[in-house]
Protein backbone atom coordinates (compact mmCIF):
# COMPACT_ATOMS: atom_id res chain seq x y z
CA UNK A 1 0.00 0.00 0.00
CA UNK A 2 3.58 2.58 -0.54
CA UNK A 3 1.03 3.86 -2.85
CA UNK A 4 -2.10 4.47 -1.06
CA UNK A 5 -2.17 8.31 0.13
CA UNK A 6 -4.71 11.15 0.13
CA UNK A 7 -3.26 14.84 0.94
CA UNK A 8 -6.88 15.98 0.78
CA UNK A 9 -8.12 13.33 3.42
CA UNK A 10 -4.68 14.72 5.81
CA UNK A 11 -5.67 17.87 5.38
CA UNK A 12 -9.00 17.01 6.52
CA UNK A 13 -8.00 15.37 9.63
CA UNK A 14 -8.10 11.65 8.69
CA UNK A 15 -4.16 10.40 7.81
CA UNK A 16 -4.18 7.18 6.19
CA UNK A 17 -0.33 6.55 6.10
CA UNK A 18 -0.41 6.45 9.92
CA UNK A 19 -3.27 3.75 10.27
CA UNK A 20 -0.72 1.09 7.63
CA UNK A 21 1.68 2.21 10.30
CA UNK A 22 -0.26 1.42 13.34
CA UNK A 23 -1.24 -1.86 11.10
CA UNK A 24 2.27 -3.09 11.12
CA UNK A 25 3.29 -2.00 14.22
CA UNK A 26 0.61 -3.85 15.87
CA UNK A 27 1.04 -7.07 13.50
CA UNK A 28 3.87 -8.81 16.10
CA UNK A 29 1.47 -8.32 19.03
CA UNK A 30 -1.14 -9.79 17.18
CA UNK A 31 1.31 -12.93 15.86
CA UNK A 32 1.03 -14.03 20.22
CA UNK A 33 -2.46 -14.59 20.14
CA UNK A 34 -3.16 -17.15 17.17
CA UNK A 35 -4.66 -20.53 18.36
CA UNK A 36 -5.23 -23.25 16.13
CA UNK A 37 -8.44 -22.23 13.80
CA UNK A 38 -7.09 -18.79 13.34
CA UNK A 39 -7.29 -18.38 9.67
CA UNK A 40 -6.54 -14.93 8.66
CA UNK A 41 -3.80 -12.61 8.83
CA UNK A 42 -4.12 -8.68 9.89
CA UNK A 43 -5.48 -6.61 7.19
CA UNK A 44 -7.99 -8.23 5.80
CA UNK A 45 -11.73 -6.97 5.44
CA UNK A 46 -12.90 -10.42 7.88
CA UNK A 47 -11.41 -12.40 10.62
CA UNK A 48 -11.81 -15.95 9.86
CA UNK A 49 -11.93 -19.17 12.16
CA UNK A 50 -12.18 -22.99 11.75
CA UNK A 51 -14.20 -23.91 14.30
CA UNK A 52 -12.90 -27.33 15.99
CA UNK A 53 -16.17 -29.44 17.06
CA UNK A 54 -14.64 -32.62 17.87
CA UNK A 55 -16.11 -33.95 21.24
CA UNK A 56 -19.52 -31.74 21.16
CA UNK A 57 -22.44 -33.27 21.08
CA UNK A 58 -24.35 -29.61 20.74
CA UNK A 59 -22.34 -27.00 20.15
CA UNK A 60 -23.18 -23.77 21.31
CA UNK A 61 -21.68 -20.06 20.20
CA UNK A 62 -21.64 -17.52 23.16
CA UNK A 63 -21.02 -14.00 22.05
CA UNK A 64 -19.75 -10.65 24.26
CA UNK A 65 -19.34 -7.58 23.80
CA UNK A 66 -18.30 -4.44 26.49
CA UNK A 67 -15.69 -1.58 26.56
CA UNK A 68 -13.56 0.17 28.88
CA UNK A 69 -15.65 3.18 30.10
CA UNK A 70 -13.72 6.18 31.75
CA UNK A 71 -10.88 3.98 32.92
CA UNK A 72 -9.65 5.34 29.99
CA UNK A 73 -9.17 8.29 31.37
CA UNK A 74 -6.46 7.53 33.81
CA UNK A 75 -4.52 6.03 30.57
CA UNK A 76 -4.84 9.00 29.26
CA UNK A 77 -3.83 11.37 32.19
CA UNK A 78 -0.81 8.94 32.83
CA UNK A 79 -0.39 8.51 29.09
CA UNK A 80 0.08 4.43 29.97
CA UNK A 81 -1.60 2.92 27.33
CA UNK A 82 -0.17 -0.89 26.87
CA UNK A 83 -2.54 -2.66 29.68
CA UNK A 84 -6.24 -0.81 29.16
CA UNK A 85 -6.60 -3.46 26.25
CA UNK A 86 -6.15 -6.20 28.95
CA UNK A 87 -9.04 -4.68 30.49
CA UNK A 88 -11.52 -4.47 27.02
CA UNK A 89 -10.76 -8.17 26.52
CA UNK A 90 -11.43 -9.37 30.15
CA UNK A 91 -14.91 -7.30 30.19
CA UNK A 92 -15.64 -9.81 27.22
CA UNK A 93 -14.18 -12.82 28.17
CA UNK A 94 -15.02 -12.83 31.85
CA UNK A 95 -18.69 -12.35 30.76
CA UNK A 96 -18.68 -15.53 28.25
CA UNK A 97 -17.08 -17.88 31.06
CA UNK A 98 -20.02 -17.04 33.40
CA UNK A 99 -22.12 -19.76 31.40
CA UNK A 100 -19.14 -21.69 30.81
CA UNK A 101 -17.98 -20.86 26.99
CA UNK A 102 -14.60 -20.92 26.07
CA UNK A 103 -13.45 -17.57 24.41
CA UNK A 104 -12.72 -18.34 20.85
CA UNK A 105 -11.45 -14.90 18.74
CA UNK A 106 -11.55 -11.29 19.48
CA UNK A 107 -12.26 -8.06 17.79
CA UNK A 108 -11.23 -4.91 18.49
CA UNK A 109 -12.57 -1.07 17.49
CA UNK A 110 -10.63 2.11 18.92
CA UNK A 111 -12.12 5.44 18.00
CA UNK A 112 -9.40 8.59 18.05
CA UNK A 113 -9.49 11.95 17.45
CA UNK A 114 -5.92 11.24 15.93
CA UNK A 115 -4.29 8.46 15.14
CA UNK A 116 -1.12 7.99 16.65
CA UNK A 117 0.63 4.64 15.42
CA UNK A 118 2.65 4.07 18.29
CA UNK A 119 -0.13 4.98 21.06
CA UNK A 120 -2.47 2.43 18.89
CA UNK A 121 0.01 -0.03 19.34
CA UNK A 122 0.66 0.22 22.91
CA UNK A 123 -3.33 -0.40 22.92
CA UNK A 124 -3.35 -3.14 20.85
CA UNK A 125 -0.99 -5.06 23.10
CA UNK A 126 -2.70 -4.95 26.12
CA UNK A 127 -5.25 -6.18 23.97
CA UNK A 128 -3.03 -9.44 22.64
CA UNK A 129 -1.58 -10.09 26.03
CA UNK A 130 -5.87 -10.46 27.46
CA UNK A 131 -6.13 -12.72 24.32
CA UNK A 132 -2.67 -14.82 25.66
CA UNK A 133 -4.54 -14.73 28.51
CA UNK A 134 -7.92 -15.94 27.89
CA UNK A 135 -6.58 -18.25 25.15
CA UNK A 136 -8.52 -16.58 22.71
CA UNK A 137 -7.02 -15.20 18.91
CA UNK A 138 -7.26 -11.22 17.62
CA UNK A 139 -8.49 -11.87 14.74
CA UNK A 140 -9.24 -8.23 13.58
CA UNK A 141 -10.13 -4.85 14.28
CA UNK A 142 -10.56 -1.33 13.40
CA UNK A 143 -9.14 1.90 14.87
CA UNK A 144 -11.43 4.45 12.83
CA UNK A 145 -9.78 8.03 13.50
CA UNK A 146 -12.49 10.81 14.23
CA UNK A 147 -11.54 14.18 13.74
CA UNK A 148 -13.88 17.06 14.84
CA UNK A 149 -15.74 14.61 16.74
CA UNK A 150 -13.05 14.37 19.57
CA UNK A 151 -9.96 15.71 21.10
CA UNK A 152 -6.91 14.64 19.77
CA UNK A 153 -5.85 12.68 22.11
CA UNK A 154 -8.72 10.66 22.93
CA UNK A 155 -9.61 7.46 22.65
CA UNK A 156 -12.16 5.05 22.99
CA UNK A 157 -12.09 1.48 23.18
CA UNK A 158 -14.44 -1.72 22.92
CA UNK A 159 -14.20 -5.12 22.04
CA UNK A 160 -16.30 -8.26 20.86
CA UNK A 161 -15.66 -11.90 21.52
CA UNK A 162 -17.52 -15.57 20.44
CA UNK A 163 -16.90 -18.53 22.42
CA UNK A 164 -18.08 -22.25 22.68
CA UNK A 165 -19.48 -24.79 24.85
CA UNK A 166 -21.83 -27.85 24.66
CA UNK A 167 -25.47 -27.19 25.29
CA UNK A 168 -24.90 -30.00 27.89
CA UNK A 169 -21.74 -28.26 30.01
CA UNK A 170 -23.79 -24.75 29.95
CA UNK A 171 -23.59 -24.28 33.59
CA UNK A 172 -27.41 -24.42 35.09
CA UNK A 173 -28.26 -22.23 37.88
CA UNK A 174 -31.58 -24.55 38.31
CA UNK A 175 -29.52 -27.10 40.37
CA UNK A 176 -28.54 -24.46 42.61
CA UNK A 177 -29.52 -25.31 45.90
CA UNK A 178 -30.21 -24.21 49.97
CA UNK A 179 -26.73 -24.78 51.39
CA UNK A 180 -24.58 -24.53 48.24
CA UNK A 181 -21.26 -22.48 48.70
CA UNK A 182 -20.38 -19.49 47.18
CA UNK A 183 -16.64 -19.29 46.21
CA UNK A 184 -14.94 -15.93 45.64
CA UNK A 185 -11.82 -15.72 43.02
CA UNK A 186 -10.19 -12.45 44.00
CA UNK A 187 -10.31 -9.36 42.10
CA UNK A 188 -7.15 -7.40 41.19
CA UNK A 189 -8.84 -4.17 42.38
CA UNK A 190 -11.65 -1.77 41.04
CA UNK A 191 -10.91 -3.46 37.77
CA UNK A 192 -13.19 -1.34 35.16
CA UNK A 193 -16.10 -0.20 36.77
CA UNK A 194 -17.59 2.61 38.73
CA UNK A 195 -14.84 5.00 37.48
CA UNK A 196 -17.37 7.59 36.88
CA UNK A 197 -17.61 7.92 40.49
CA UNK A 198 -13.58 7.21 41.08
CA UNK A 199 -12.26 10.14 38.88
CA UNK A 200 -15.17 12.53 40.94
CA UNK A 201 -13.99 11.24 44.36
CA UNK A 202 -9.87 11.72 43.80
CA UNK A 203 -10.60 14.28 41.26
CA UNK A 204 -8.40 12.52 38.77
CA UNK A 205 -8.22 15.61 36.37
CA UNK A 206 -6.48 17.91 38.69
CA UNK A 207 -4.45 15.26 41.22
CA UNK A 208 -1.42 14.01 40.76
CA UNK A 209 -1.69 10.68 40.32
CA UNK A 210 1.96 9.84 40.40
CA UNK A 211 1.47 10.33 43.97
CA UNK A 212 3.18 7.42 46.28
CA UNK A 213 0.06 6.20 48.88
CA UNK A 214 1.57 4.54 51.68
CA UNK A 215 -2.21 3.21 51.63
CA UNK A 216 -2.07 1.30 48.67
CA UNK A 217 1.72 0.79 48.75
CA UNK A 218 1.70 1.94 45.21
CA UNK A 219 0.97 5.30 43.85
CA UNK A 220 -2.69 5.84 42.84
CA UNK A 221 -2.51 6.16 39.14
CA UNK A 222 -0.74 2.80 39.28
CA UNK A 223 -3.73 1.40 41.38
CA UNK A 224 -6.33 2.49 39.49
CA UNK A 225 -4.76 1.36 36.21
CA UNK A 226 -4.16 -1.90 37.33
CA UNK A 227 -5.57 -4.51 34.73
CA UNK A 228 -9.16 -6.38 35.41
CA UNK A 229 -7.81 -10.04 35.85
CA UNK A 230 -8.92 -12.72 33.56
CA UNK A 231 -10.26 -15.72 34.87
CA UNK A 232 -11.28 -17.89 31.81
CA UNK A 233 -8.09 -20.20 32.13
CA UNK A 234 -9.14 -21.52 35.92
CA UNK A 235 -12.67 -21.66 35.82
CA UNK A 236 -12.66 -23.98 32.13
CA UNK A 237 -10.04 -25.92 34.54
CA UNK A 238 -12.51 -26.27 37.13
CA UNK A 239 -15.07 -27.39 34.91
CA UNK A 240 -13.70 -30.00 33.93
CA UNK A 241 -13.39 -31.62 37.25
CA UNK A 242 -16.78 -30.09 39.45
CA UNK A 243 -19.65 -29.29 38.70
CA UNK A 244 -20.40 -25.60 38.65
CA UNK A 245 -23.75 -24.65 39.06
CA UNK A 246 -23.72 -20.40 38.69
CA UNK A 247 -21.09 -17.94 38.05
CA UNK A 248 -21.37 -14.28 38.24
CA UNK A 249 -18.80 -11.56 36.97
CA UNK A 250 -18.50 -8.86 39.27
CA UNK A 251 -18.74 -5.86 37.62
CA UNK A 252 -20.79 -1.98 37.66
CA UNK A 253 -23.81 -2.96 39.71
CA UNK A 254 -21.36 -4.67 42.17
CA UNK A 255 -22.71 -7.48 44.15
CA UNK A 256 -26.48 -6.73 44.59
CA UNK A 257 -27.08 -6.16 40.22
CA UNK A 258 -24.60 -8.74 39.38
CA UNK A 259 -24.95 -11.83 41.78
CA UNK A 260 -28.53 -12.41 41.39
CA UNK A 261 -28.21 -12.57 37.69
CA UNK A 262 -26.79 -15.75 38.00
CA UNK A 263 -29.16 -17.37 40.67
CA UNK A 264 -32.74 -19.24 40.45
CA UNK A 265 -36.13 -17.66 41.27
CA UNK A 266 -36.32 -18.43 45.07
CA UNK A 267 -32.63 -18.39 46.16
CA UNK A 268 -30.38 -15.45 47.10
CA UNK A 269 -26.80 -15.07 48.21
CA UNK A 270 -25.74 -15.01 51.55
CA UNK A 271 -22.42 -13.50 51.52
CA UNK A 272 -20.44 -13.17 54.97
CA UNK A 273 -18.86 -9.89 55.29
CA UNK A 274 -16.19 -10.74 57.69
CA UNK A 275 -14.95 -13.45 55.47
CA UNK A 276 -14.26 -10.28 52.33
CA UNK A 277 -10.74 -9.72 51.37
CA UNK A 278 -11.45 -6.16 50.75
CA UNK A 279 -8.12 -4.60 49.05
CA UNK A 280 -7.16 -1.06 50.31
CA UNK A 281 -8.18 0.60 47.14
CA UNK A 282 -12.21 0.66 48.40
CA UNK A 283 -11.73 1.73 52.34
CA UNK A 284 -9.55 4.43 50.69
CA UNK A 285 -12.73 5.29 48.17
CA UNK A 286 -15.16 4.59 50.75
CA UNK A 287 -13.27 7.09 52.97
CA UNK A 288 -12.42 10.20 50.68
CA UNK A 289 -15.77 9.96 49.06
CA UNK A 290 -17.87 9.61 51.60
CA UNK A 291 -19.54 6.52 50.27
CA UNK A 292 -22.18 4.69 52.04
CA UNK A 293 -21.06 0.63 52.65
CA UNK A 294 -24.25 -0.58 50.70
CA UNK A 295 -23.27 2.16 47.61
CA UNK A 296 -20.04 0.45 47.68
CA UNK A 297 -21.30 -3.07 47.29
CA UNK A 298 -24.05 -1.61 44.59
CA UNK A 299 -21.12 0.16 42.80
CA UNK A 300 -18.14 -1.68 43.42
CA UNK A 301 -16.75 -5.97 42.97
CA UNK A 302 -14.85 -4.97 46.20
CA UNK A 303 -12.44 -7.06 46.08
CA UNK A 304 -14.44 -10.29 44.28
CA UNK A 305 -13.46 -10.50 40.50
CA UNK A 306 -15.98 -13.29 40.12
CA UNK A 307 -18.35 -15.45 42.44
CA UNK A 308 -18.78 -19.48 42.00
CA UNK A 309 -21.68 -21.50 43.33
CA UNK A 310 -20.68 -25.23 43.99
CA UNK A 311 -22.03 -27.86 46.31
CA UNK A 312 -21.03 -27.88 49.91
CA UNK A 313 -19.31 -31.51 49.08
CA UNK A 314 -17.21 -29.70 46.09
CA UNK A 315 -16.43 -26.80 47.78
CA UNK A 316 -13.12 -27.75 49.03
CA UNK A 317 -11.89 -29.86 45.86
CA UNK A 318 -13.00 -26.69 43.87
CA UNK A 319 -11.21 -24.54 46.25
CA UNK A 320 -7.80 -26.62 45.42
CA UNK A 321 -8.39 -26.80 41.82
CA UNK A 322 -8.49 -23.06 41.72
CA UNK A 323 -5.62 -22.33 44.01
CA UNK A 324 -3.87 -25.26 41.45
CA UNK A 325 -4.34 -22.15 38.41
CA UNK A 326 -3.22 -19.55 39.97
CA UNK A 327 -6.54 -18.30 42.06
CA UNK A 328 -6.71 -17.77 45.66
CA UNK A 329 -10.06 -18.59 46.57
CA UNK A 330 -11.86 -18.76 49.50
CA UNK A 331 -15.24 -19.17 50.32
CA UNK A 332 -17.51 -16.07 51.13
CA UNK A 333 -21.02 -17.55 52.05
CA UNK A 334 -23.52 -19.80 51.41
CA UNK A 335 -26.98 -20.15 49.70
CA UNK A 336 -30.26 -19.76 51.08
CA UNK A 337 -33.76 -19.60 50.42
CA UNK A 338 -34.95 -15.89 50.47
CA UNK A 339 -36.27 -13.10 47.35
CA UNK A 340 -33.56 -10.95 48.76
CA UNK A 341 -31.28 -11.68 46.17
CA UNK A 342 -28.03 -10.80 48.41
CA UNK A 343 -28.01 -10.26 51.87
CA UNK A 344 -24.59 -9.04 53.43
CA UNK A 345 -23.96 -9.61 57.11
Amino acid sequence: MSNSFSESYKAAGVDITAGYKAVELMKRHIARTVTPGADSDIGGFGGLFALDLAGMQNPVLVSGTDGVGTKLKIAMLMDKHDTIGIDCVAMCVNDVICCGAKPLFFLDYIACGKNDPEKIADIVAGVAEGCVQAGAALIGGETAEHPGMMPDDDYDLAGFTVGIVDRDRVFDNKTVRAGDVILALPSSGVHSNGFSLVRKVFDVENADLNVYSDELGQTIGECLLTPTKIYVKPLLALTNEVQVKAVSHITGGGFYENIPRSLPKGMSAKIDRAQLRIPPIFSLLQKTGNIPERDMFNTYNMGVGMSVVVSAADADKALHILREHGEDAYAIGEIVESEEGVIIR
